[in-house]
């Protein structure tokens, strides 16, 4: 009796978090593409098989939460080891005491190593016998793309699922069991519609960073109702006003663009800054700096576009806080990059074009050749191999007859593309004449 009421009075001690977690499948939320019937991770559960996994995905998207969940309904031993703090030794330990377990009672072991890609390759290696001979079953947490940190035979054994931020319907439903369940909250506050709303915006789809958030409330407010003020209190974190589907959602992100193109970075980086404190989905905002890079900069420093990009990777592989730094950088570099046009307009003209009708047949020179048949057809005769000419380049009709002589793509003088400016009006006139 005395051992039930100290777990009891010990269980009350966890974090909301914590008690939170499912005991089932079926009581996680999110990650719907992973928990469908059929899914590996369904067939890992229901199946007394063991199984290699990583799971990859963002903080707070329930990493932790599936590994418990597998090892509780599947009635195995959970044996968690933390990466930052354990060495080979430690995990040499835990696989001797699995396959003991294993042998003496026939009782599997889900052996659980959070952000195993802070693992160097020797404690990695000593993880591949357990793997390889179904010791354990190994499940890898990692906020980092694991073909970059793991190993190539430890990961070449296990199956790679990746999570997914929650989405705010998703955190949302995870507040609300919180508030209302007996092991959460049970019902003791309210939460008004805009606090809730708040705590949502302040998650970013991490589901573990709302129930803390909202604990922190709660310790405020014993009973009655949790506001906005008693949210910012709690977090010491004020409320942005900006609303994700609404006017000031557009608003901002036009003055963002805006202030790119115009070259402004402070006031580029204000906005920034708005969007991530109000919540919104760094994702989305990596996808309009990529945009960007193409649409208002261009040719004029083509190295714009393969920062965007690596922006866009960092966000997508670390997450918040951090990737608020890489976004910084390439929206810094965007806007004071020297800026142009050419590639939407030399697009948009093209296609204007193809819906105009100006198709026309690929010229017989041009077409694939490689195929049986194809040289009885003409297809590639008479094609000249612009490598074998001086320069690598040689006259002859590229274009359809339809679309003969226009003239798409027509580069400004800034920054780079002045340099190819040049070399495209020289190529143009060798290959058409003066124009």
């Amino acid at each position: 009796m005395f051992d039930a009421a100290a777990r009891e009075a010990h269980k009350a001690q966890e974090p909301l978090a914590v008690r939170m977690r499912p005991k089932t499948l079926d009581e996680v939320i999110g990650q719907r593409h992973l928990l469908g019937p059929g899914t590996p991770l369904r067939r890992l559960v229901e199946s007394e098989a063991p199984m290699s996994l990583f799971l990859w995905g963002p903080p707070g998207t329930g990493k932790t939460t599936l590994a418990y969940v597998v090892a509780g309904v599947t009635a195995r031993r959970f044996v968690e080891v933390s990466a930052v703090s354990a060495g080979v030794k430690e995990v040499r330990a835990a696989i001797d005491q699995a396959r003991t377990e294993l042998g003496m009672t026939g009782r599997q072991t889900v052996l659980f190593v959070d952000e195993v890609h802070r693992f160097n390759k020797a404690q990695q290696d000593a993880l591949l016998p357990a793997v390889e001979n179904r010791w354990v079953t190994f499940i890898g947490a990692t906020t980092e793309n694991p073909f970059f940190s793991v190993i190539s035979p430890l990961l070449s054994r296990s199956l790679l699922l990746t999570l997914e931020s929650l989405s705010e319907a998703d955190v949302r439903a995870v507040l609300e069991r919180a508030v209302a369940d007996a092991r959460g909250l049970g019902g003791r506050v309210r939460l008004a519609p805009e606090a809730m709303e708040h705590l949502v915006r302040l998650a970013g789809g991490d589901a573990r960073r709302s129930l803390t958030y909202l604990e922190a409330a709660a310790l405020l407010v014993p009973e009655g109702e949790i506001t906005v003020e008693t949210v910012e209190k709690a977090v010491d974190k004020a409320a942005v006003r900006y609303d994700r589907q609404g006017d000031q959602h557009y608003d901002v992100v036009s003055a963002f663009i805006k202030s790119m193109r115009g070259s402004d970075a402070d006031a580029a980086l204000h906005y920034l800054a708005r969007m991530i404190e109000a919540g919104e989905d760094p994702r989305f905002i990596a996808r309009r700096v990529v945009i960007f890079a193409s649409e208002d900069v261009g040719m004029a420093d083509p190295t714009c576009l393969q920062v965007a990009v690596a922006a866009a990777q960092a966000v997508q592989m670390i997450g918040l806080p951090e990737g608020r730094i890489n976004l910084a950088q390439a929206v810094i570099h965007c806007a004071l990059a020297p800026k142009s046009n050419a590639v939407v307009k030399a697009i948009g003209a093209a296609s204007e074009d193809v819906r105009r009708g100006l198709i026309g047949q690929v010229p017989g020179h041009l077409r694939d050749a490689h195929y049986p048949g194809a040289a009885k057809l003409g297809h590639g005769k008479g094609y000249k191999y612009p490598h074998d000419f001086e320069h690598g380049l040689v006259k002859q009709e590229y274009a359809p007859e339809e679309v003969r002589g226009r003239r798409y793509y027509e580069p400004t003088r800034h920054g780079g593309e002045q340099h190819f400016a040049d070399r495209w009006t020289k190529i143009r006139e060798f290959l058409r004449g003066a124009s």
